[in-house]
């Protein structure tokens, strides 16, 4: 195997686009590492990114928005006083990733780049919008979150491209955001579903929203209808009925040993509901 420790993204995008064979990046280590062990696959080449200027910063622009590093760990997120009060749904959908040591590698790059339907990071990434630079041979691009994963275990980055910086936009006033998951257990499982919703408001009435499902498709989705079914309101009953039959009406699950079609579609609809209520909520305590 060769290890390469690249001193920048650009380096790194060349030396992928070199490499012969299976080649891995290394940021956490919390998949591939894992997967190295248990022969799921062997790397010709591990590129090993950590190193690299800004890869483990969270740093705060100018206009609010933030720039998280692709090697900060959640443990990172989770402490950082600032970013967790901005964003407690984007915090709350990377600190349900595994035990307290997977928290200090596990990475909001790596759990996107896993492209597991069921990663609890990626609906709270796309439900806040996030978006990713993308560096490659060509240069760099930015993308949104939702567009990297494309099957279960597939991504949207060619050969030689890897993602070397993750953008959340700045919070603004009277806004919130959640995120919720349904497991068999109460710790250290893989959602039956989960559910991110970020939205903001103008007095009581929700002006803007995003809602985004987990495990109930073969990747990540967004979903407007669910939007569209609390926009303009005050998050009623009635909208909030609206919005669990959007989300059911969303999902295109499989059934396995965690949950059947059926299960998961129901439960969509009653997660989407209590997120939707967590993230009112935190935008009605941020407008005061």
């Amino acid at each position: 195997m060769n290890y390469l420790t690249p001193a920048s993204f650009a380096e790194a995008a060349a030396c992928a686009r070199d490499a012969s064979g299976v080649t891995r990046f290394l940021a956490g280590g919390t998949d591939v590492l894992v997967q190295m062990r248990a022969d799921i696959v062997t790397p010709d080449t591990l590129i090993d990114i950590k190193h690299i200027d800004g890869a483990r910063d969270i740093t705060r622009a100018a206009d609010g928005s933030w720039i998280i590093g692709v090697a900060a760990p959640g443990a990172e997120m989770k402490e950082h006083p600032e970013l967790s009060k901005d964003w407690p749904g984007l915090v709350e959908g990377m600190d349900l990733i595994g035990s307290t040591q997977v928290q200090g590698r596990a990475t909001l790059v790596g759990n996107l780049c896993n492209a597991s339907p069921a990663a609890d990071s990626v609906p709270a990434m796309v439900a806040a919008g996030v978006e990713v630079s993308v560096t490659g041979p060509d240069g760099t691009r930015r993308e949104k979150a939702e567009n990297i994963p494309t099957a279960p275990g597939r991504t949207s980055l060619a050969a030689g491209e890897l993602i070397s910086a993750v953008h959340v936009p700045a919070r603004g006033e009277n806004g919130g955001d959640a995120y919720l998951r349904f497991i068999p257990r109460t710790e250290m499982d893989i959602a039956v579903v989960g559910c991110g919703v970020n939205l903001r408001l103008d007095g009581d009435v929700i002006t803007e929203a995003r809602v985004s499902l987990g495990a109930v498709a073969p990747t990540v989705l967004l979903v407007q209808d669910c939007a569209d079914a609390i926009i303009g309101t005050t998050l009623d009953d009635a909208a909030l009925e609206k919005l669990a039959a959007a989300a059911s009406a969303a999902c295109n699950p499989i059934t396995d040993k965690r949950g059947t079609v059926k299960f998961r579609t129901h439960v969509a609809g009653v997660l989407a509901q209590r997120t939707a209520k967590i993230a009112y909520g935190r935008a009605k305590g941020a407008s005061k």
